[in-house]
């Protein structure tokens, strides 16, 4: 059986969409006045008045959906005056003119609350104990040699920065504190580096200190006396002093990394700044900022501990085996283990706080009203019960209780996930990844040396080195009939895709991707810095069906090249939408923006005039492009319409915008954008033969 091939675009003719591009010349401002602007609309009228009779019937117009919004007196034919008089006041309701589609298609306008990313926020330093004499405490180092917290006889400041060889954010911001240490160590200027984790182990901070070339003193604080003194409340708060003991700067590093963005450099060095305005014997021009990185669980910072009923191993470790151990655990792709109370320990003012912004567990689609039940099979989201258990428990002071009530322990598969692959491809060469910064997308080709076609039923990709790994775009070009492009992410759909999280897929019986004999596969690769130069040489696990498959999935995509979003503006949508060719069964949704996206929408109107709300994602991250995959696949029916909306934020006030200045269009690397709705889909097979193993 032939099958129409899935192809979404627009369905207006080419003299309609030329005609709806002149209207928006008309309405843009290019035009020097309004009356040229005019006689543009006047003169695109009378293209659609076909017989010249001064009025366009909705057959003359090509039944277009903003007809009926023109139409004011709905008698079925809009006049010159009618169109006039409708553009322009909907020009005005759009205040720069720019039409992004036919009238009646407009974007509504969000605001969101954007609190997913974190960056240094300006605080008064007096309320956070700038200008105060800080303690003399004792201290010991890992070597046990012991002494004071003070600035030694002959220096003129002392840097007190946290560091933890856990957090992935302290490990990124190692670098620079290595390059200041040898820039103002022989200026006199001292550094102690605290850990007040409870529980990280000696080696770890060994490790952790070589690794980036730290010379100076480490200073265990596990009950969090140091870190506590001077108010620390993260694992990248740094402080400095001078030599009278004054505390005159603290807060971030810089403002180069934070939770949720990464910038290329910093544009704001507040810790060198406050270090040379002290050799000065100047008070730095910014004396505290808030410091984004892993939350700290000090006495002073916790709230009053409350008696709970609730025990780790009857109650808590049953809902992190559940919902975060598939990540948080040895060997996983997360930054820190939670497979023990001692993990907890380390790590729970740091669970607390994602979980109070809705970071973890990772799922972003709105939740559904109270009573329906999820449409997503993958739906990872915490029930109200579990998350408010576990909010309980670490407010509280987390009883252990019985190791008998402990539930059994998860056993993950020491490589594979989906088992032993019939194929692994592999790039031939590994890829350098840098220490620090951003780095453009790695574009990487592996050959495939299969003499037949065969139907893949599960996939999995794996780096080598997870912990640098944003996402991978996987795209199969079938022998001598697909152009191999640079950057081959976009519009056309994919094969295989990679998260943190979403690293592996296994279709149900009888379903399949085709992988055709002697295919090409690419892959595009985002890469993330940690703070180590290391490498990469990701590979993929590939299950082949055992028996034909009645259906072959298939990625289309929606998507808008034409996107175009302000400088500065922190609320921007785009929109666009599609006619559905064919009954089309959506098995998936996915995503995809860059590092301005705010959020994104999935619309549909049916044949009958019904629309539905198909998936909102009101906090869109970048760093979790998420399938949500349908526990029962969806039928669009054929002559609906999908729309998409998208919001950005090219605001200063997106920690993660590479450039708030520039008008941002349509590119391929994070400092551009995309605006792609991926639709998963099953289309039935015909006569499939598939090779035998």
């Amino acid at each position: 059986m032939n099958r129409p091939r899935i192809h979404l675009t627009h369905s207006a003719p080419r003299r309609l969409l030329l005609v709806s591009l002149g209207l928006l010349t008309a309405l843009s401002g290019s035009v020097p006045t309004a009356v040229a602007a005019g006689e543009r609309i006047e003169a695109l009228f009378k293209l659609y008045d076909k017989n010249g009779d001064g009025v366009v019937t909705r057959e003359e117009a090509g039944n277009p959906p903003w007809f009926d919004r023109l139409d004011e007196n709905k008698d079925g034919q809009l006049t010159l005056e009618e169109v006039r008089k409708g553009l322009a006041a909907f020009a005005a309701q759009r205040g720069s003119g720019f039409l992004p589609g036919a009238p009646g298609t407009e974007p509504p306008a969000v605001k969101l609350d954007d609190t997913l990313k974190e960056q240094p926020q300006l605080l008064k330093g007096g309320e956070y104990g700038v200008g105060r004499m800080v303690p003399e405490l004792a201290l010991k180092d890992l070597a046990g040699h012991a002494g004071k917290l003070g600035v030694a006889a002959g220096n003129k400041a002392l840097v007190v920065a946290c560091i933890s060889a856990s957090c992935p954010l302290s490990n990124k911001f190692a670098p620079e504190l290595a390059r200041l240490e040898k820039e103002f160590g022989p200026q006199k200027v001292a550094f102690l580096l605290v850990n007040p984790i409870p529980g990280e182990q000696t080696a770890n901070l060994q490790k952790f200190t070589a690794t980036y070339g730290l010379t100076s003193p480490v200073i265990p604080d596990p009950q969090g006396t140091l870190a506590g003194a001077l108010g620390a409340v993260t694992t990248t708060d740094v402080f400095v002093i001078d030599a009278a003991r004054t505390l005159v700067y603290r807060g971030a590093i810089n403002d180069q990394y934070g939770l949720g963005y990464s910038k290329d450099a910093p544009t704001k060095n507040y810790l060198r700044d406050a270090i040379a305005a002290t050799l000065k014997n100047a008070p730095p021009a910014v004396a505290a900022t808030s410091a984004p990185g892993c939350a700290l669980d000090l006495p002073a910072t916790k709230a009053a501990a409350a008696p709970t009923a609730l025990t780790y191993h009857r109650d808590v470790e049953r809902i992190l085996q559940a919902n975060c151990i598939e990540c948080h655990r040895q060997g996983g792709v997360a930054p820190f283990s939670l497979e023990t109370m001692a993990d907890i320990s380390e790590n729970a003012a740091m669970m607390r706080k994602q979980l109070d912004r809705g970071a973890m567990p990772p799922w972003f689609a709105a939740p559904e009203p109270a009573g329906v039940h999820s449409p997503w099979a993958n739906d990872r989201s915490l029930s109200a019960r579990d998350k408010g258990d576990l909010l309980a428990w670490l407010q509280s002071n987390r009883p252990v209780g019985d190791p008998k009530d402990a539930p059994v322990r998860r056993v993950f598969a020491s490589e594979w996930s989906i088992g032993t692959p019939d194929l692994v491809v592999q790039i031939p060469q590994p890829i350098a990844v840098q220490a620090e910064g951003t780095m453009p997308y790695q574009f990487a080709t592996a050959q495939t040396t299969l003499t037949e076609d065969q139907w893949v039923q599960g996939y999995e990709i794996m780096p080598t080195n997870r912990s640098v790994v944003h996402h991978v775009i996987v795209q199969v070009h079938e022998k001598g009939k697909s152009l191999l492009r640079d950057r081959a992410e976009g519009a056309e759909g994919y094969w295989a895709a990679y998260v943190p999280g979403n690293t592996s897929h296994v279709y149900p019986e009888g379903f399949a991707r085709k992988l055709p004999a002697g295919a090409t596969v690419t892959f595009q690769i985002h890469y993330t810095p940690n703070g180590k130069a290391t490498q990469d040489q990701i590979k993929m696990g590939l299950i082949f069906a055992k028996t034909p498959p009645r259906y072959q999935m298939q990625t289309v995509a929606v998507a808008d090249r034409a996107i175009s979003i302000p400088p500065g503006d922190a609320n921007h949508a785009e929109s666009t939408q599609r006619p559905i060719p064919y009954d089309m069964n959506v098995t998936a949704l996915m995503a995809h923006m860059h590092v301005r996206g705010k959020s994104f929408k999935y619309e549909i109107t049916y044949p009958d005039g019904k629309t539905e709300t198909l998936l909102d994602i009101p906090k869109y991250d970048f760093n979790w492009q998420l399938r949500y995959d349908y526990a029962t696949p969806k039928v669009f029916p054929r002559g609906s319409i999908v729309k998409v909306t998208a919001v950005y934020d090219n605001s200063a006030g997106n920690a993660a915008n590479p450039d708030p200045t520039k008008t941002v269009k349509w590119g391929p690397q994070t400092s551009d954008e995309m605006m792609i709705g991926y639709f998963e889909t099953i289309v039935p097979i015909a006569d499939v033969k598939v090779a035998a193993k």
